[in-house]
C-alpha cells in the first residue's frame, strides 16, 4: 500500500509574481524552494540574492514570470543597514571573524561629509564572501576554501546615501542603488575614508523594482493561507515590466507574435524604434522584445 508521503505531487503551471519578506538566517535558494513548494509550482525563480544575515524584498518569479526575471533584477533598490564601528570583518559582516579594529570613532559631521564621495556612479571592491565567479568558482568557495580571493573593482551607481542615526558604536544608512552594489562594501569603505574599520550588522532591502515592503507577505503568512488565497497574492507578470514601454497588439497582431513573429506596428502614435518593450493583449503579457523599423520583434513569448 502507497501512503500519502509516497506520493507524487503534481506540480501546477501557476505564473505571477510573489513578493517574499525573506526572514533572517534563510538563503535565497531555499526561499525559493520553499515559496515553491508552498505553491506546488513547477518552475521558479527569484531577481536578485539576499544575503542569508539580510531580511527583506525577495522577488520570487513562479511560472511564466520567470521569463521577466532580468527586468526586475536590473530595477532600483533600496537598503537599510547599521554599520558597526570599530572592526572590520573577512566577511564585511556579522558572519565573518575580525581581521582587524581601530580605536577611533568618527563624528555624524566627519561621516556626512565622506558620503558624497558614494553617490553617482562610483568603482568598489566586491567582498571577497560574494556570489561573484572566478573562474568559473564562486567567490565565497574559494575565500572558505583559504584561497586567496583577488576581486576586481566595478563601476556601480548609487543615486542616495543617507545618514539616519548615529552612535559612537553603530550607526544606520538608507542607500538607494543600482544593481550589483554590495552595501557591505560600502560600510567597509566609508569606515576606512572616515579612519576606523567597520562592518555591517544589519540589512534590510525595502524595494527592489516596482516591489516594495508594502507589497511583501511572510513564509509564516503564505503557511496560514490555503493555495487558493496564495494565488489571490501573486502579482501579474506585468506588473514587473511597468518601466518599460507597452506594444498593445491587435487580434491579427496576436498571432504572429504567438509564432514568435516580427509585426508592423500601426497607427498615428506607433514607435519606430525602442530598444525594450512588452506587448499585450487584453492586458495580459505577451511577449517582450524591441522594435525595430517600425516593427515589434519579439525576443521571449508568453503562454
Amino acid at each position: 500500500m502507497v501512503s500519502l508521503n509516497q506520493v507524487k505531487r503534481v506540480k501546477r503551471n501557476v505564473s505571477g509574481w510573489l513578493v517574499l519578506n525573506k526572514p533572517y538566517d534563510m538563503t535565497s535558494t531555499q526561499a525559493v524552494g520553499k515559496v515553491r513548494w508552498l505553491f506546488g509550482a513547477a518552475k521558479a525563480g527569484h531577481a536578485g540574492t539576499l544575503d542569508p544575515l539580510a531580511t527583506g524584498i525577495l522577488p520570487i518569479a513562479l511560472g511564466e514570470a520567470t521569463k521577466t526575471v532580468p527586468f526586475v533584477q536590473d530595477g532600483t533598490k533600496v537598503y537599510r543597514f547599521s554599520v558597526k564601528w570599530g572592526a572590520a570583518t573577512a566577511t564585511d559582516d556579522a558572519e565573518g571573524e575580525v581581521i582587524a579594529t581601530s580605536d577611533h570613532r568618527a563624528s555624524a559631521a566627519e561621516i556626512e561629509a565622506v558620503l558624497p564621495d558614494f553617490i553617482g556612479t562610483i568603482s568598489q571592491v566586491p567582498p571577497i564572501f560574494s556570489a561573484l565567479k572566478i573562474d568559473g568558482e564562486r567567490a565565497y568557495d574559494l575565500a572558505r576554501a583559504g584561497e586567496k580571493v583577488e576581486l576586481a573593482a566595478r563601476e556601480i551607481h548609487v543615486d542616495s546615501l543617507k545618514l539616519l542615526d548615529h552612535g559612537s558604536e553603530k550607526s544606520v544608512f538608507e542607500a538607494v542603488c543600482g544593481k550589483g552594489t554590495y552595501v557591505r562594501a560600502i560600510a567597509r569603505d566609508i569606515a576606512e575614508q572616515v579612519g576606523t574599520k567597520g562592518h555591517v550588522v544589519g540589512l534590510h532591502r525595502g524595494a527592489v523594482g516596482p516591489f516594495h515592503d508594502e507589497d511583501a507577505v511572510s513564509i509564516e503568512q503564505l503557511e496560514a493561507l490555503d493555495l487558493t488565497d496564495r494565488d489571490a497574492l501573486l502579482k501579474p507578470i506585468a506588473t514587473s515590466l511597468i518601466e518599460l514601454p507597452e506594444i498593445r497588439l491587435t487580434q491579427q497582431q496576436l498571432s504572429g507574435v504567438k509564432h514568435g513573429n516580427s509585426v508592423l506596428l500601426t497607427g498615428a502614435g506607433a514607435p519606430v524604434s525602442l530598444d525594450e518593450a512588452w506587448a499585450s493583449f487584453a492586458g495580459e503579457v505577451v511577449a517582450t522584445g524591441h522594435v525595430e523599423h517600425g516593427q515589434f520583434v519579439p525576443r521571449r513569448v508568453f503562454n
